[in-house]
């Protein structure tokens, strides 16, 4: 781990790398081969605390901040990425936006049972045709008396079909204001009459991890279920988005570890033509530029958590660690995968696994060109 970590944070980590040893990786080829999330792995990661880590105790959270959230999310996405990222949306698209924009009473009613990892929710924000240009939101909702009225569909939304899945939270069109349409949060329970979980996707990674699409047919919720001020949603979830960025790239950076630790040892046990395929310079400068990419996207991300858990300004730093340790995952897996040889395109091996799942590391809450957007912005490149 780095240097500028105090003793907690060391402490936090290595518990939860040592969860991650005994508990996480043993189930993980078979959750992986069935797509199945254990439900048992993810109770224990709420009896641990992690659900609750960047919250404050009131409401039943760790006190901590983001990240310590990272710290677990990398130490997990090292040997499963699906796990990881059950966390980190849980997490940073389930509660966080409840308590950030929440009213009080939404907070004590739903932050307890998400921080303790008895419940999970969802953020319903992509659609068919609004993916990385959000502002294209074409679900609806209409006030109705004191009800919302939504119609329209999300997709590739995480956590939305779990046993514990308690609500989604989705972008809506709620009217327009300059010609621009007016865009708000609203919480839908699942259950609700209207409001369907479509079957999971057939993906070609995270393959543990619950995803779907949704529907929405003239679903009504209490008006009282807007999150945050009516034409608000937008702002807010660019917000949540930095957010998750970070926590996006603590997952890259353990899935870049990952990948290195398994071709380290791979090479100092696999002989080829009589010795150890470690001794080969081709082998050890691909071992070498693999441990740089992981020591450059842990910076990365360290950094913008710091500015995030400071007050500061982090827009940038998180899509620049985003970029840089999404990048990494993917060049860290496939660069593993070419020092398993054969043995890299099984799926019994965890580095198979990492290198199907990276590739979402790439595109998954804000895609790199997104990324590259912000960065040139933030350099004053307008377009």
């Amino acid at each position: 781990m780095m240097e500028d970590l105090t003793d907690e944070e060391r402490e936090l980590a290595a518990m939860v790398r040592d969860f991650a040893d005994s508990v996480v990786a043993p189930q993980s080829y078979e959750a992986d081969r069935t797509h199945t999330l254990s439900m048992d792995v993810v109770g224990q990661m709420g009896d641990l605390g992690l659900f609750g880590l960047p919250f404050p105790e009131q409401y039943g959270g760790q006190g901590g901040d983001y990240l310590a959230l990272g710290i677990a999310i990398e130490a997990l996405g090292r040997v499963d990425q699906s796990i990881a990222i059950t966390l980190e949306a849980g997490v940073s698209l389930g509660a966080m936006p409840v308590f950030r924009f929440g009213t009080e009473e939404q907070r004590q009613e739903l932050l307890p049972d998400l921080l303790a990892g008895r419940a999970l929710a969802g953020f319903g924000l992509t659609e068919p045709e609004a993916g990385s240009d959000a502002g294209a939101t074409r679900t609806t909702a209409r006030l109705d008396g004191d009800e919302w009225v939504i119609d329209g569909s999300k997709q590739f939304i995480t956590n939305s079909g779990t046993p514990i899945t308690r609500f989604v939270t989705v972008t809506a069109v709620t009217g327009s204001e300059g010609g621009r349409k007016e865009i708000s949060t609203i919480i839908v329970p699942n259950g609700t009459a209207g409001f369907t979980v479509e079957a999971p996707y057939d993906k070609v990674g995270w393959n543990a991890s619950d995803t779907h699409p949704l529907t929405f047919d003239g679903t009504r919720v209490p008006a009282e279920n807007l999150l945050g001020q009516r034409g608000s949603g937008f702002r807010n979830f660019l917000s949540i988005l930095d957010e998750g960025r970070i926590a996006i790239a603590a997952l890259s950076t353990g899935a870049a570890e990952g990948c290195l630790e398994a071709a380290v040892d791979y090479a100092k046990s696999r002989t080829i033509f009589g010795s150890a395929l470690s001794t080969r310079q081709n082998a050890q400068f691909t071992l070498a530029r693999m441990r740089a990419r992981v020591h450059t996207a842990r910076l990365a991300w360290h950094h913008a958590a710091r500015l995030r858990d400071g007050g500061q300004p982090f827009a940038e730093q998180a899509a620049i660690a985003k970029l840089v340790a999404g990048e990494a995952a993917m060049d860290n897996a496939r660069d593993a995968t070419q020092i398993f040889g054969g043995n890299g395109f099984m799926n019994e091996f965890p580095v198979a696994r990492h290198y199907r799942d990276s590739k979402i590391l790439e595109i998954g809450e804000g895609t790199t060109e997104v990324q590259l957007l912000v960065i040139a912005r933030a350099l004053g490149l307008a377009g």
